[in-house]
């Protein structure tokens, strides 16, 4: 069965990546994308505190923005434990990678967004997810370390080992084609004067980003989605 690709979004110490490898490969991941990460790539730290997943870093790819690291992937889970404004499915690890499982079963890519150790993920990062991942901890001390959150997770999916019955494959969209589908509703969208006032432009544009990530869509949604965009430009018969 196909895995989850673990994504490392701007991490600030090579220890951490270290030990995130080292909790991915001890459930058997070994699919790690890092992006932007602070102290460059590769890191002698992440190496040392690997303790023999060296492999995973080795064959980690590096990206220079989250929508290049989750172009690939038709479905997308964001780590955060801070509310958010966007509104989006909320899952503890254990719903979440039980959904992983049943996407990838269906020939789908999934991936798993992990944010920086200070701060966590951007909302402009979140809004690129389908649904959020919550670890369910104590309310008054809420911060886990990166590779804390990476062994939950990665624990869960290999957890998850129950035999999945045989499902029709859903050819999924990628990410990349819901990025493109979106840059054709701000194309439309701007033509028409919809983002008014200019002001509350950006959080409108963001809004539709979330929305559009949040349904799941299928590459044949995409399209019906892009044909009807390009039928309400079109200029109407003239009548005889």
């Amino acid at each position: 069965m196909s895995q989850p690709s673990f994504i490392l979004v701007r991490p600030q110490m090579g220890e951490n990546i270290g030990g995130a490898a080292r909790a991915m490969l001890n459930f058997g991941l070994d699919r790690m994308r890092l992006v932007e990460p602070r102290d460059g790539w590769p890191n002698t730290r992440a190496v040392a505190l690997a303790s023999g997943a060296a492999r995973v870093l080795d064959n980690a790819g590096l990206y220079g923005s989250v929508a290049d690291a989750v172009a690939d992937c038709t479905h997308v889970y964001a780590t955060t434990a801070r509310s958010r404004e966007l509104t989006k499915p909320v899952m503890t690890p254990e719903q979440a990678m039980a959904e992983a499982r049943a996407i990838t079963a269906e020939g789908g890519k999934v991936g798993v967004l992990f944010g920086p150790e200070r701060a966590g993920l951007e909302n402009e990062d979140v809004a690129r997810a389908h649904a959020i991942i919550t670890v369910p901890v104590n309310p008054e001390f809420f911060s886990l370390n990166l590779a804390q959150c990476v062994l939950l997770t990665a624990y869960e999916w290999h957890r998850q080992s129950e035999q999945l019955s045989e499902a029709p494959e859903i050819e999924r969209a990628q990410m990349i084609e819901i990025e493109k589908l979106g840059d054709h509703f701000e194309q439309r969208l701007d033509d028409a004067g919809f983002f008014f006032p200019e002001t509350k432009a950006a959080g409108m544009k963001l809004s539709i980003r979330n929305m559009l990530s949040r349904l799941a869509l299928t590459r044949a949604d995409v399209q019906i989605f892009h044909g009807m965009l390009r039928q309400l430009t079109r200029p109407l018969p003239k009548d005889d």
